[in-house]
């Protein structure tokens, strides 16, 4: 960790890319490596859809989900397994808010500026007082602005399709190729396209495209772009 003149500073490390381009997985294994925190924001966000879609709003409708938010806790812990676990309202929801359904749900109600102001001050309490990698979709632009690094991870939507089948084959909720590569266009034209912090590069990030890379030579890719901008 770095020190100031008076007083011990944080490192963040922002990971921003589409969906399926292996963000979390790499940044969950990096930061294991480093010794960080990692924040998996979208998670985050699926957690809010998970509640939305669990008692039946449409999460379209700013009005109905901003006014659901008061009844939302939201809570990130970290288990016996170092991984980071999502409660809401006390329950355990790591696993719900991964099904297939969930993403769009995710998607949508991000795109709600009260929803991301609800977010946005718990993200960076989280960057104060640790160093972290946290990766999503606005880290670099909006939630962690002046970050050490900014990465912006990213393959092609057919590549991320069939990781995401692998994916989803192996928690036993498997879907047809066509599906997810259709639904993996859909997400990034919503991420790309909302009104409030969109999907885009920061101007000052490093571009990693592992449409090629295999998982070790991604990891390895990222770590030197990490070792190139901060000294660990």
């Amino acid at each position: 960790m770095r020190t100031g003149e008076s007083e011990m500073q944080t490192i963040s490390i922002a990971i921003d890319g589409p969906s399926g381009a292996g963000k979390s997985t790499l940044a969950r294994s990096l930061a294991a490596k480093l010794g960080f925190l990692y924040v998996d924001t979208g998670a985050i966000y699926r957690t809010i859809g998970y509640y939305v879609f669990s008692n039946g709003l449409d999460p379209k409708d700013e009005a109905a989900v901003s006014a659901a938010l008061p009844d939302i806790r939201v809570e990130l812990t970290y288990g016996t397994d170092g991984l980071q676990h999502m409660l809401l309202n006390g329950r355990d929801v790591t696993r719900e808010i991964r099904l297939p359904e969930i993403s769009m749900y995710a998607s949508a109600v991000s795109a709600h500026p009260t929803v991301r102001t609800y977010l946005l001050e718990t993200q960076r309490e989280l960057a104060r007082k640790n160093n972290v990698i946290m990766d999503g979709r606005d880290i670099g632009t909006v939630v962690l602005p002046d970050a050490a690094v900014k990465v912006f991870l990213t393959a092609s939507p057919e590549v991320r399709a069939r990781r995401r089948m692998l994916e989803l084959e192996q928690r036993g909720t498997p879907e047809p190729f066509e599906k997810i590569l259709a639904d993996i266009q859909e997400r990034d034209w919503n991420d790309s396209h909302r009104a409030i912090a969109p999907l885009r590069q920061a101007a000052d990030a490093a571009l990693l495209d592992t449409t090629e890379l295999t998982f070790q030579e991604s990891e390895a890719a990222l770590l030197e772009i990490v070792k190139g901008k901060v000294r660990l």
